[in-house]
């Protein structure tokens, strides 16, 4: 590996880390939340609390619509990458757990199968490199 592709390699490695750390405080932060609404649902609904006031309903939208278009994302890049069998599963996840968990989820293995596909190019560009060397 060249240095600047073991730079990229810890740089992807690095940059997978964090996103499975958001995943984590994701999954953690709105989870936390969610159990302490239910043991206490101070008589709203849970979808009632999100459009309880004008705060609120604003960032209930900009959470659906960014679930929306994460899912979009997910699916079509997941398609890209060959993940179409399974990929899919991430949808309903996202709603069903949390947007702030799937999402990073996903890019952190994201991250990870980049990483893995830009492994053979550098052998490959090495192994070029090395055949005209001599």
């Amino acid at each position: 590996m060249t240095a600047p592709s073991a730079i990229r390699s810890r740089v992807r490695i690095a940059l997978a880390v964090a996103w499975f750390v958001l995943a984590v405080t994701g999954l953690v932060g709105t989870w936390a939340f969610n159990i302490a609404f239910i043991a206490d649902p101070q008589g709203i609904g849970y979808l009632e609390g999100w459009f309880a006031n004008a705060a609120s309903s604003s960032a209930a939208v900009d959470v659906i619509v960014v679930a929306v278009a994460a899912c979009l994302f997910m699916l079509a890049e997941g398609a890209r990458l060959g993940w179409a069998r399974w990929v899919w599963v991430l949808v309903p996840l996202s709603f069903a757990v949390a947007i702030a968990f799937t999402l990073p989820l996903f890019l952190g293995l994201r991250e990870l199968a980049l990483r893995r596909s830009a492994a053979p190019a550098d052998r490959r560009s090495r192994a070029d490199t090395d055949g005209h060397a001599g």
